[in-house]
This record gives C-alpha cells, sequence and structure tokens, in this order.
C-alpha cells in the first residue's frame, strides 16, 4: 500500500518544517486585504539563482516542487535552547539536506500530493557517476541536489523551497507553537524530543524541530521503550503529517489573530529561500488542499540495501507507479 499510514496513527505529528505553510500564510494574508504588506515581505525571501539552469521546463497539467529542510549549523549560537543536539557550524560543518519532500499539484483539477524522499536513498550525484547517499547533494549545491533528485527518480522539478534550522524554529514561534500528537509515549534521546503519554500537545520551534529531525524515535509499548520500526522511513511519514497540521495551526493563527500577520511573514521570509520567479502568493493559493486536509501524501517504497558498506535505500520495483504519477504520466496510485 503506497498511501501513508503515518497520518492518521499520528495526525498532526510534526513534520516538516513546512515551508508549505508560508504558502498558505502569504494566500491567507492576501485574503485579509494585506495584500501590500504581504508583498514587500514576499520581495525579501531570498532566491536560489543557481537552481534557475536545471530546472525542469514547465509540464502540463502539473508542477512538481522540491521542499528542501537544510541541517546547516551556520546560523546557531550557544544562547540557542536545543544548542547541545543541534550543535554548531564548528561540529557540524557544512549542511546537507535533512529533509526532502515532493510536492506534486495538479493544474487542472487543483488537487496536491506529496512524497518525501528517504534521505538515505542511494543515488549518482548531479551529472557524474559518483553514487552517495542523496542527502550529501546538497553540499554540492542546490543545483546538484535537484539534478540528483530528477535523475535519480526520472521526475521533473519545476520549483525549489528550502528552508532553514534556525528559520523553521522561527516559523512555528511566530505561530504560537504546532500540536504534535503520539498515539503514546514518545521519544528520541539523539535529539531530545519526549512526550510522556498518548496526547496532542503545543510545541515551541525548538521542540517541534527535535520531533521533525528524530530518526531514533522511541514509542512505551506495554511500559518498555520501543524502537519505532520504520526508521527514515516514518520519519517521511511524520514530516508530511506535519505539514499539513503546521499549514492549519497557520490558518488557524491568523484568522484569530489577523494583526500578527506581518510578524509570521517575517519568519518566512527570512527562512526561506526559493528559486527564481516563483510566485509565493500564487503557491499559497495552491497548496491550500494542504490546510483542508483534502491533498494525498506517499510513501516512496524502497528496500534496505547493506552492498554499499553502509545502511542505504534503493528504489522498490512497486516504486514505478507512483513515480509515473509524479512524472505526469499516470494517475494516481490507488489507495488501500
Amino acid at each position: 500500500m503506497l498511501v501513508d499510514q503515518g497520518i492518521s496513527r499520528v495526525t498532526g505529528a510534526p513534520r516538516w518544517m513546512l515551508v508549505v505553510s508560508i504558502a498558505l500564510v502569504t494566500s491567507l494574508a492576501g485574503a485579509l486585504g494585506i495584500v501590500r504588506a504581504t508583498n514587500s515581505q514576499m520581495d525579501q525571501v531570498g532566491r536560489v539563482s543557481v537552481v534557475t539552469p536545471v530546472l525542469s521546463p514547465a509540464s502540463d497539467g502539473f508542477e512538481n516542487y522540491l521542499l528542501v529542510g537544510s541541517d546547516s549549523r551556520a546560523s546557531a549560537t550557544e544562547g540557542d535552547e536545543d544548542f547541545a543536539v543541534v550543535g554548531s557550524e564548528a561540529t557540524s560543518p557544512g549542511q546537507r539536506s535533512d529533509t526532502l519532500i515532493v510536492v506534486h499539484v495538479n493544474t487542472k483539477d487543483s488537487s496536491v500530493a506529496t512524497m518525501s524522499i528517504p534521505r538515505d536513498l542511494w543515488a549518482r550525484m548531479g551529472d557524474s557517476n559518483t553514487y552517495k547517499k542523496i542527502n550529501s547533494a546538497y553540499q554540492r549545491g542546490p543545483d546538484v541536489l535537484v539534478r540528483t533528485v530528477q535523475r535519480a527518480l526520472n521526475i521533473p522539478i519545476h520549483h525549489y523551497v528550502e528552508v532553514n534550522f534556525s528559520g523553521f524554529k522561527e516559523i512555528v514561534d511566530a505561530i504560537g507553537g504546532v500540536r504534535i500528537c503520539v498515539p503514546r509515549a514518545s521519544r528520541d534521546k539523539y535529539t531530545g524530543f519526549y512526550i510522556g503519554r498518548k496526547a496532542c500537545k503545543l510545541q515551541s520551534g525548538a521542540d517541534a524541530l527535535r520531533y521533525a529531525r528524530a530518526r531514533h524515535l522511541e514509542e512505551k509499548v506495554d511500559g518498555r521503550w520501543k524502537l519505532e520500526p520504520t526508521g527514515d522511513v516514518g520519519r517521511g511519514n511524520r514530516q508530511r503529517a506535519f505539514m499539513s497540521m503546521l499549514a492549519k495551526d497557520t490558518a488557524l493563527f491568523l484568522a484569530r489573530n489577523p494583526m500578527e500577520t506581518s510578524k509570521v511573514l517575517t519568519a518566512f521570509a527570512s527562512a526561506v529561500s526559493v528559486n527564481e520567479g516563483l510566485d509565493l502568493i500564487d503557491l499559497g493559493r495552491k497548496l491550500r488542499p494542504m490546510g483542508d486536509g483534502t491533498s494525498q501524501s506517499f510513501t516512496l517504497p524502497v528496500d534496505s540495501d547493506m552492498s554499499t558498506g553502509s545502511f542505504t535505500f534503493t528504489l522498490n520495483n512497486d516504486a514505478q507507479p507512483l513515480l509515473a504519477f509524479f512524472a505526469g504520466l499516470a494517475t494516481a496510485p490507488a489507495v488501500g
């Protein structure tokens, strides 16, 4: 079954940073009549010009957006409450793509679908013949990452959206926190995430980031802590569920606090970088299904592989129908 079951199991569980909400924030801001302020702040969003030449030309009937969560520590400071976990540029130099999600927008019927790419997927880097884990492609540049994704999955990427660690926390804090729901007591000793019972709990930006980065999530079953078995694939599931929850909480916050729109937009503008020519207001309108619960969420079928000398993933044969859909060549795989 290709449709992500993690959504219903951990409704509201964070995953990811969601950039997606950026769009929803800007869209709602426009609807509230704050168009002038919105456009002014969106002009401050960073533009990643290097990806422009490698993005795919327009496709008939659909668009694919690559959402990237960067794990760069460049903006981390010792005053951050999660500094001990996140670390600094000195202890973790460079940057990798901690999160990779493809958002597929059908421009004919306005439907939206998302698919996570496991960071340990084994892939050729850019146009080279060198193979590495796909998350390392970002170290060579966003353009290399885009080429790597397009080549590995054989799908077009039309637009690029990136959020950094610190920016993610600022976005969540700007809306007063995001609800994270867990089906039972959950923790990750590596990131410091912890909720001690089945609950939906409002989390700060730092706590949401702890959850979003969790790769060693444990759940308490019959009084004992047990490692959640789905690993990086499960993390992708939780990240996509979090995208929807962040979108909903952002829209709810702005509806209740319209005068706070400027603060929220400022957080988004400072946290996000996108390809040249991307209209975030237009993107917000297109991504509304992510906020109202009508979007689809898919898990990329992969197999575990140790042939490279370390743990990696390779594409499963069952991935082809899903990738054909994201390539605009087929309808969405059936649910169930």
